[in-house]
């Protein structure tokens, strides 16, 4: 049965100082609530809104990056709700229709798995305030009101009905976020800073929608939900209600809200109080020459002029920081090849397991600079580099000060290790015979050279040596 996903993602724009509107301060996580909020805000009489012209240029950025149309002359309309969570019962937004004009039309991303996902319009809105209930949606016999969100920027991206699968609506959001990062106009990583509500119907059928979905995870398993039980209901002779439906994170499942409402249901109308806002072609030509290098062109300088493998590549520039820290460490002079292969692979496993994010003041790309060196000046095996950088993401000492204390400096005394490979031929008589003709038992005796001297003996000296000793035997 064929499935069509389509997203509305509704993006704060976070490095706003303001409110979309009015001067109200936008840094509102962590306060008391309802202490950012005005006359603008709840819209009293004789209060009139001013576009926050960073908005405005954020909103230009996006579109650009996303490949879309810019609209040369944008309106604003006011949709008209009966919810708590607007202050003044109606929210300013753009419209796609009549003779609204959202900021920018069409575009597209283009996934890593080979798809492309249109876009069918962006606008900017200001965001509703929070609602927190006391226990489930459905079931919370009160509501909290948090008026601070209300009137904070939003960038909305609605989609084209192009996803196939709940995997897919994870991939694409995945890298919509990261391409905002890039921009530097939303922090994905801020609670809330990105929702979605998904559109799903299947088999042609009637579309549904599961509102406010807070992270990737959740739309994955959200969609998921949705699917099989709207399968269910096809299987059991049941129709499937047109309708919005909320994702209860605690319970997983999805529970009607209320049956969906029709455009003709928020009464949009023209917003009296902003005049429609003209987009020259030469404020859109300014806005492209200061976009930031995204994540794709990224990619390619990764490959073209630094010579990294393509894997490294895709994942060292899906992410913000990530590409950040190996551009720092190769700023600082570490080789490309190597930064990359030690970053994508031990330093991202052993952040997973120690639990720690990229912003840790452990994570230094000149610790990891350091450990390179150690490594390229023959200090260090690669072995004990490893353990190096986990000692050191764990206690933020630097991979020269642990090599001192631990006494890890690589073993390249000739004659120490010549007397380690007798003891090893003494101890492993069957697997030198086996040597002879097998190369893996020939790498055994080596490991067991490394395994005497804890992983320091020079690797290369020991092969050496154990080889020498071998042809030495045979000749005997």
């Amino acid at each position: 049965m064929d499935v069509k996903i389509g997203l509305e993602i509704h993006c704060q724009l976070t490095n706003l100082r303001t409110k979309l509107f009015c001067n109200c301060s936008s840094d509102y996580r962590g306060d008391e609530p309802n202490t950012h909020i005005c006359p603008i805000c709840m819209g009293l009489p004789g209060t009139l809104p001013l576009l926050n012209e960073k908005a405005l240029e954020d909103g230009v950025a996006v579109a650009l990056a996303l490949n879309s149309e810019i609209q040369p002359k944008m309106t604003f309309y006011r949709k008209n709700y009966f919810y708590p969570d607007m202050p003044k019962n109606f929210q300013i937004s753009q419209f796609d229709g009549g003779d609204g004009v959202p900021i920018a039309k069409g575009g597209f991303v283009d996934l890593d798995v080979g798809r492309r996902i249109k876009i069918r319009r962006i606008q900017i809105e200001e965001d509703p305030a929070k609602l927190v209930y006391s226990g489930t949606i459905d079931t919370a016999e009160e509501v909290l009101i948090d008026y601070n969100r209300a009137g904070i920027a939003l960038v909305e991206i609605v989609t084209e009905p192009d996803i196939r699968t709940p995997r897919e609506a994870r991939l694409f959001l995945q890298k919509l976020r990261d391409i905002l990062e890039f921009l530097g106009v939303s922090d994905g990583s801020l609670e809330g800073s990105m929702r979605c509500d998904a559109n799903i119907s299947l088999g042609g059928g009637t579309r549904v929608e599961i509102k406010n979905i807070s992270s990737f995870k959740e739309v994955e398993r959200a969609l998921r939900f949705e699917i099989t039980r709207q399968k269910r209901l096809s299987a059991e002779g049941l129709t499937v209600q047109r309708e919005t439906r909320h994702w209860d994170e605690s319970r997983r499942i999805t529970v009607s809200l209320r049956v969906k409402e029709t455009e003709e249901d928020y009464r949009y109308f023209p917003e009296p109080d902003i005049m429609p806002v003209v987009v020259s072609e030469q404020y859109v030509d300014a806005v492209r020459g200061a976009l930031p290098e995204l994540p794709h062109r990224k990619k390619d300088r990764y490959v073209e002029d630094l010579n990294v493998p393509v894997q490294n590549a895709a994942i060292l520039s899906r992410n913000l920081r990530l590409s950040q820290l190996f551009e720092r460490c190769v700023g600082l002079g570490a080789d490309p090849v190597e930064a990359s292969n030690w970053i994508v692979g031990d330093l991202l496993s052993y952040l997973r397991e120690l639990d720690l994010s990229l912003e840790d003041p452990k994570v230094r790309a000149e610790h990891l600079v350091e450990m390179l060196r150690l490594i390229e000046d023959g200090l260090i095996s690669g072995k004990i580099a490893k353990e190096v950088l986990l000692e050191s993401l764990k206690t933020g000492k630097s991979p020269k000060r642990i090599v001192e204390e631990r006494g890890l400096m690589k073993i390249g005394d000739e004659e120490l290790l010549e007397r380690l490979v007798e003891e090893v031929f003494r101890e492993n008589r069957r697997a030198v015979l086996d040597a002879r003709l097998n190369e893996e038992a020939v790498n055994y005796l080596i490991g067991q050279v490394m395994k005497k001297t804890a992983g320091k003996a020079d690797p290369v000296l020991t092969s050496k040596l154990v080889r020498l000793k071998l042809s030495q035997i045979e000749v005997g």
